[in-house]
């Protein structure tokens, strides 16, 4: 079925015309069409047919005139009664609901709603500099018109109020279509569109300032000139007020032949556009130690090389790991591959929740100059525009903390030899990620050249036994780390068995030790937060076992739950890189806890109330299932 609206009334099934001739029947496909798979309540077609003079058999004669559009467009009167369904393309359907009736239709079923998406689209790429396909889309957008709306249907209050709206939407196609032509230089072709235009509608001041900027860029400048003091007396007779700030600003402009009016090409256009590319990356960290390998296996996979689409490197590994640091020195490294912008976002809150991808979207088109009252307000629409102008330029997307692989297409650009770097908290599995880059702990040698780095080679070589039991009691983590260092830097008058003491290796456990010595606490909390509630209950608990790593029947005895339900919860700290998988046998499988990891977990377990962090460690205690069933309930 396909019904036109954008000028006589027509509809057709398989192109053959089966318009009602009946001016009420035409009337209500009419108003159906116009809201086509959303409900029309009853009392809205009484009101369209009779407003307030409905006959006393108003309830009868609507159903009547159902029932004869049914049989005029072959629907049977079953025919989704009492449900609603979605509609299916090339299978329209009237369905009678309790409160009124919808008729599904496939969307570009109905040329209003055809129209209505080619003008967003045009208007986004006209937003976006894309100037060429901006005209071309709204070209396509006006040409569904065929005359005003409804022209030969009767309209009562329900339609005159959507008879407006479109009639404003094509208003808004033609100005935005007449300013693409004016960009490209088209000024000439559009004078006798605009002179009609402006004749028709006298007080409309976006159709006169554009002619008068047609006729300026003509070389007529008198005649410009001469549109502004018609205009002028024309809204002062006629509405009692003066032309708009903007119209005298033109104005103005044009009596000093101010070069700003003056047509500039594409190229200009273009340079004008790119002059001042967003630099959003924020400064690199620490100096990177032993991620050499990793770093030129990023570079090499985001260096533009002739690929079919853009390049998306995913940084993944434990808390600490150092994603954000590596992540930061490849963006700044690649800064002169991507130089028409480098955009960055940080996709979770610092309380753990998830920043919503069209804010991000938002801030990105405020960064290349599109002013907030042009900003779209869904996140696709959003995401059409920031593709829209990322289409002929090569950009970098830097993406910390995505959690939610599912909006990465929607903050991607569509240039192919642009490219997206992202840092995850979870293994991702996206079709788009080109190559993952995991990071684990470092080794002694490299932990103890991060520690150098900071304190100096000369206290570090004083005690290298003691320098080892730090990097290992840090786990190798870069995070952690830099946190003993810097208390190592800030303290000279300590050694290195002075801190560890501090930090309580040598007896109790690092969570019995002052508030999260090693700093790993709020990464570790911020992924924590993302996990299912279950899974957060197993983290913890499994954190005051004696031991740093589980056998999965272990783990089940300690949960509570089945095998099947351990390995899934299990299975799910892993892919959030919280626990690690060794296998000792071919059958068996057993799940290990950095210890640093487990201190963290152990912290939560305690603040929660359910183990006293000054009572029990989970070093120290020996802990039976029996034991972590009982205390105060978990909260």
């Amino acid at each position: 079925m396909e019904i036109g609206v954008l000028g006589p009334f027509e509809v057709r099934i398989d192109g053959v015309p089966i318009t009602p001739s009946a001016p009420k029947l035409r009337q209500v496909l009419s108003v159906l069409a116009v809201y086509a798979n959303h409900v029309v309540r009853t009392e809205q077609l009484i009101e369209e047919l009779w407003e307030d003079k409905p006959p006393p058999s108003v309830t009868t004669t609507l159903q009547t005139y159902i029932y004869q559009l049914r049989k005029l467009l072959g629907m049977d009167a079953s025919h989704g009664i009492g449900s609603y369904r979605r509609p299916v393309a090339g299978q329209p359907a009237l369905h009678t609901l309790p409160s009124g009736y919808t008729l599904s239709l496939d969307s570009v079923s109905l040329d209003a709603n055809l129209f209505e998406q080619q003008a967003m689209q045009g208007w986004a790429e006209l937003e976006a500099g894309d100037v060429e396909s901006a005209l071309r889309t709204l070209d396509e957008a006006l040409r569904l018109w065929r005359g005003p709306v409804l022209v030969d249907v009767s309209p009562g209050p329900v339609l005159q109020a959507e008879v407006l709206r479109l009639e404003e939407l094509r208003k808004s196609a033609l100005e935005h279509r007449i300013d693409a032509a004016l960009r490209l230089g088209q000024h000439r072709q559009v004078l006798g569109e605009l002179t009609a235009l402006t004749a028709q509608q006298p007080t409309h001041e976006g159709f006169q300032g554009k002619l008068m900027l047609a006729l300026y860029r003509s070389g007529r400048r008198s005649e410009a000139l001469r549109v502004y003091q018609r205009t002028r007396r024309a809204l002062a007779s006629e509405l009692g007020v003066d032309p708009s700030k903007d119209l005298q600003r033109l104005h103005c402009a044009m009596l000093a032949a101010h070069g700003s009016l003056d047509h500039r090409s594409g190229a200009e256009q273009r340079h004008s556009l790119s002059a001042d590319p967003p630099r959003q990356l924020p400064p690199e960290g620490p100096n990177l130690v032993a991620r050499d390998g990793e770093l030129h296996l990023i570079l090499d996979t985001l260096r533009p090389s002739g690929r079919c689409g853009p390049a998306v490197v995913c940084i993944e590994g434990p808390p600490g790991a150092g994603k954000s640091a590596l992540c930061m020195r490849a963006g700044h490294a690649l800064r002169d591959q991507y130089r028409d912008g480098q955009f960055y976002a940080v996709l979770l809150e610092a309380d753990g929740r998830p920043v919503d991808p069209a804010e991000v979207l938002g801030g990105f088109l405020r960064a290349v100059g599109v002013p907030d009252a042009r900003i779209p307000r869904s996140l696709d629409e959003r995401a059409r525009l920031f593709h829209t102008w990322t289409a002929d330029r090569r950009v970098l997307v830097v993406l910390d903390d995505l959690i939610d692989a599912s909006c990465l297409w929607s903050l991607m650009p569509s240039n192919k030899d642009s490219a997206v770097l992202v840092v995850s908290r979870r293994r991702l599995s996206e079709p788009h990620v080109a190559a993952t880059v995991r990071l684990g702990p470092l080794d002694a040698a490299d932990g103890i050249r991060v520690l150098a780095e900071w304190v100096g080679d000369g206290r570090i070589n004083e005690d290298d036994q003691g320098a080892r039991t730090l990097v290992n009691l840090c786990d190798g983590l870069p995070m952690a780390l830099h946190t003993v260092a810097t208390r190592l830097k800030f303290r000279p008058h300590w050694s290195t068995e002075r801190l560890l003491t501090w930090l309580g290796r040598r007896a109790p456990h690092p969570a019995a030790a002052p508030e999260d010595p090693l700093g790993l606490g709020a990464s570790v909390a911020r992924t924590y937060r993302q996990m299912p509630p279950a899974v957060q209950v197993a983290f913890c608990r499994l954190s005051t076992i004696d031991s740093d790593d589980v056998a999965l029947a272990s783990a089940a005895a300690m949960l509570g739950t089945d095998s099947y339900e351990t390995e899934t919860l299990l299975e799910e700290l892993v892919d959030c890189y919280l626990i690690e998988t060794e296998a000792h046998s071919a059958d068996e499988i057993r799940y290990r806890f950095l210890p640093s990891l487990r201190a963290s977990a152990y912290r939560l377990y305690a603040e929660r109330g359910l183990v006293p962090a000054q009572t029990r460690s989970p070093m120290t205690a020996n802990v039976s299932p029996d034991q972590l069933t009982t205390g105060a309930p978990w909260r």
